[in-house]
């Protein structure tokens, strides 16, 4: 279950619940599901009772019990608890995180590439409007007001953050122009030509996309290439991943979504618990989260004309990609023999390492193979 699915879902379980006179409110046009705040409270969490609890005249907690009710069940929900004033947390099968890891391989480059409904022409809503609703299979299309003549085809979230990137960089370093994804200085004020010069294209870009609209820009004196460096990281992530697959071939072995299961004996189980179960599963479950919200993070980014919130949904990637892979390895450990717990772990870090990919191909920085 994906999160728009999830969204989804809890909608349908609102509507029920007003159609059968549980709830007297509107029906909201988008319930907004995303991670919680806090490692084990489940996958993903809603702050919807509370935002219709004013609207039913009764307490949030007495609301989320409604809807808790109605979502017990669901087809990839596990468990659906009440949580502080009135959040719900929500925990999805196993089958679920095995299937974005299917999603991810399969849709590969494409992964995260869709439309942003109701934006024309390349524009899209700036910071503070309310997203366009998710589509719903259960309510038939809205055929809304006439418009007259149909736009032309409606650009995809990838289109409009690389547009935006190359907006921001004009706006932040004068004139330049994009050629197959890369920089290239066109009749540029000394400053960008320098700054390419002395950063290269790929930390040019970064130092240039990673600061918010109103944040000021950090020029390094020049790049470091290592982890400190927050491009490098998600840079060498990208290519780590691509690395397993290759040292995994060497082994007689390949990817295969399933189980990734805990540390497995003779593997470092890192810091936390001592037997590192707990470590291991909240890692696991931040990193799939990062996963499944890419293609998210990449329509708010358009949505909000931020490819900033690209460059920090890498970065978080890339860390949760490090801290899962140091306590459950995708390669067996010594003398160890290659099992299905690792060719699934495999699977996992080649979906990780294909988000990270487009996503720094997304922003015009290179996905190297080798670093």
């Amino acid at each position: 279950m994906t999160p728009a699915e999830l969204s989804r879902t809890v909608l349908r379980s609102v509507r029920g619940a007003v159609e059968e006179q549980e709830l007297s409110v509107p029906v909201p046009a988008r319930i907004v599901v995303q991670p919680p705040p806090r490692p084990g409270c489940g996958d993903y969490a809603s702050n919807v009772a509370l935002q219709l609890a004013r609207q039913a005249g009764r307490p949030a907690r007495e609301v989320a019990e409604i809807l808790r009710k109605r979502l017990i069940g669901s087809a990839g929900i596990t468990r659906v608890e009440i949580a502080g004033p009135g959040f719900l947390n929500f925990t999805l099968g196993d089958g679920a995180q095995v299937a974005l890891v299917r999603e991810v391989l399969a849709q590969g480059d494409g992964y995260g590439d869709r439309s942003v409904r109701g934006v024309g022409g390349g524009d899209v809503a700036g910071p503070g409007s309310s997203p366009d609703p998710d589509p719903d299979p259960d309510r038939g299309p809205d055929p809304g007001p006439d418009r007259g003549p149909d736009p032309g085809p409606t650009p995809s979230a990838r289109d409009v953050v690389v547009a935006e990137a190359l907006a921001r960089i004009q706006a932040a370093a004068g004139v330049a122009a994009v050629d197959g994804g890369q920089v290239a200085p066109v009749a540029t004020p000394p400053d960008l030509t320098a700054l390419i010069a002395r950063l290269g294209v790929d930390e040019a870009r970064w130092v240039l996309l990673r600061p918010a609209a109103q944040d000021p820009v950090r020029v390094p004196e020049r790049p470091v290439q290592r982890e400190s460096n927050p491009r490098f990281r998600v840079q060498y992530a990208a290519a780590r991943a691509r690395a397993l697959g290759r040292y995994a071939h060497e082994l007689g072995f390949g990817s295969d979504p399933g189980d990734v299961g805990a540390p497995v004996r003779g593997e470092a189980v890192g810091e936390g618990p001592s037997d590192g179960s707990v470590s291991a599963a909240q890692n696991l479950q931040t990193f799939h989260t990062l996963l499944a919200t890419y293609p998210s993070a990449i329509e708010t980014a358009a949505r909000l004309r931020a490819p900033d919130r690209v460059v920090r949904h890498l970065e978080a990637t890339a860390d949760a990609f490090f801290r899962w892979h140091d306590v459950c390895p995708p390669l067996p450990v010594g003398e160890q023999k290659p099992l299905a717990v690792h060719r699934a772990r495999l699977a996992l870090a080649e979906a990780g390492g294909t988000v990270l990919a487009n996503g720094l191909r997304l922003l015009g920085i290179s996905a190297p193979e080798h670093l």
